[in-house]
């Protein structure tokens, strides 16, 4: 049996916009991301040091798959972020967030989505983050089922309060063995 393809993070350049175009236009995609241009321009912006986001192609062994970025949670902890969603306030500084998505729809459901967010988990940590959230929309349930499996859970106390997101945390208690 061949041996599976190893997952790596490539920083994104502008290089990379024109994939992160056509991938941003496709449906599924579009389901749960915002106006593809304005999106580009927020990737463009990271690229370009005017976000702290860090932005990262998901590899799969040669083949660019997905986009995966982490976000400081303490950048957004400031009065405009706040005033639309209190419970920032209430998480640590240090924390990190996460989003991904797989760019081709025909690489879906096929638990790269999990292996990938397992494998950047395990890249967050080692550069020190302890405290690593993801929130999806909660009626996306593919992407909640793929973050369950790379080892988030729900943050309980903030079930309800958090708009239209589930907010869930890593959980270094998990057995990443299933993934």
């Amino acid at each position: 049996m061949p041996a599976e393809p190893t997952i790596r993070f490539e920083p994104v350049t502008a290089e990379h916009l024109p994939m992160l175009r056509h991938w941003l236009k496709q449906p599924h995609m579009r389901e749960w991301w915002g106006e593809p241009e304005e999106e580009l321009g927020f990737i463009r912006d990271m690229i370009e040091g005017r976000d702290s986001t860090r932005p990262f192609i998901i590899v799969l062994g040669d083949e660019p798959v997905g986009y995966i970025q982490y976000w400081f949670l303490g950048h957004h902890q400031n009065a405009e972020w706040i005033d639309d969603h209190p419970w920032l306030a209430e998480l640590p500084a240090g924390a990190v967030g996460v989003d991904l998505s797989i760019g081709h729809p025909d690489k879906l459901s096929k638990g790269i989505g999990s292996k990938a967010l397992a494998a950047f988990v395990r890249k967050l940590r080692d550069d020190g983050f302890e405290t690593i959230l993801i929130d999806p929309d909660p009626d996306n349930l593919r992407a909640v089922g793929a973050y369950r499996k790379a080892g988030f859970r729900p943050v309980p106390w903030l079930e309800g309060r958090s708009g239209n997101a589930l907010i869930m945390q890593y959980d270094p208690n998990t057995d990443e063995t299933t993934i």
